[in-house]
């Protein structure tokens, strides 16, 4: 399983830029069709709000890999 850890920069980054941010998408569109057909899970939940916030101390997990969403300086 691929873990990342990302930095969160301000109060919360969406969850279609987080996925893009981290590599796991190569686009933005591509990021919201993956949370559309349902392959995105935060906190152990689906999540199909492509522009979910996601704050410090979130999980988010994709097919293989689990972002750890850290506080920002």
């Amino acid at each position: 399983m691929n873990l990342i850890d990302f930095p969160l920069r301000g109060d919360y980054i969406t969850l279609d830029a987080l996925l893009k941010a981290t590599g796991l998408a190569p686009s933005g569109g591509i990021a919201k069709m993956m949370v559309a057909d349902g392959l995105v899970q935060v906190d152990g939940r689906e999540e199909l709000r492509k522009t979910a916030k996601i704050r410090a101390g979130q999980v988010v997990a994709l097919a293989g890999a689990r972002i750890t969403v850290l506080a920002g300086e």
